[in-house]
């Protein structure tokens, strides 16, 4: 399972979206700020061969969208949380595949004392209380969950390299951070990553295109995978798909790849 969020899938494609997602292995692999309307999208990206897709553009053009790629056809597709605020924003889309349902989410970035972060604020309350649901339905159904993405919020010091710069900053608030540990203590779920690393620095998702951050490894850990509890403990191995230079960057943020086992 991947996720990256690609920074405008239509540019990414252009410059090796398209080469990386033939050579990947994954089974599923979702997107976020593709920024596109399917039908801006070349065939070879919008219905890539050997993949089902799932496009959820935003009704604001030019923003934000999600997306899944995956091997077999879904078994359901569903698209929004049942908000009607943030249903059409193109932030969030699952879908069921045998045992798990997987989403692709985008929660908005934000930026402090302005407008962007009380939008991040109201997705935030609205989206725990479905998450816990979204559990719940599916702990009933035998079925795991795995919400992989963007969550605009890096959850320790080790997630940012220059956490003391930015704890007045949206990404690394106070009560941001103790929301994402409501997600995992209230929806019972793990951030796979930091269970299959539990005392690494970072590894880093996402590095500013401004000044050397890249270069220099000044990054932040804000894509995560959330699995509920059975599917993290059948997680074997983690990797960010870090590109080898600055060049050769294909978005701002890098693939998280995480293999799970079959489990029992």
């Amino acid at each position: 399972m991947t996720s990256v969020n690609v920074n405008g899938l239509r540019a990414a494609a252009k410059k090796g979206f398209v080469e990386w997602l033939a050579d990947s292995s994954a089974d599923v692999v979702c997107l976020q700020e593709v920024r596109a309307e399917p039908g801006q999208l070349p065939e070879a990206v919008r219905e890539p061969e050997g993949w089902h897709t799932l496009h959820a553009p935003a009704a604001a053009k030019g923003r934000a969208g999600v997306s899944l790629y995956a091997r077999r056809e879904p078994e359901g597709k569903r698209i929004g949380f049942g908000s009607s605020e943030f249903d059409g924003s193109g932030r969030y889309a699952e879908i069921d595949l045998p045992g798990v349902t997987v989403a692709s989410l985008y929660l908005p970035s934000g930026e402090v004392g302005t407008e962007r972060q009380d939008e991040k604020e109201r997705f935030m309350a609205e989206f725990l209380p479905y998450l816990k649901e979204l559990r719940e339905r599916a702990a009933a159904e035998g079925r795991e969950v795995l919400v992989c993405g963007d969550w605009n919020i890096a959850h320790r010091e080790a997630d940012l390299k220059n956490w003391k710069g930015n704890v007045k900053n949206s990404g690394f608030l106070p009560e941001e951070r103790a929301w994402l540990s409501r997600v995992f203590e209230e929806a019972e779920c793990e951030d796979v990553v930091r269970w299959l690393q539990p005392d690494a620095v970072g590894p880093y998702t996402w590095w500013s295109y401004r000044g050397k951050a890249f270069d220099n490894d000044s990054g932040w850990r804000i894509d995560y995978h959330v699995a509920t509890r059975g599917l993290a403990e059948r997680a074997v191995k983690a990797v960010v798909e870090r590109a080898p230079s600055y060049d050769q960057r294909w978005s701002d943020h890098a693939p998280v790849t995480v293999t799970y086992g079959t489990g029992h």
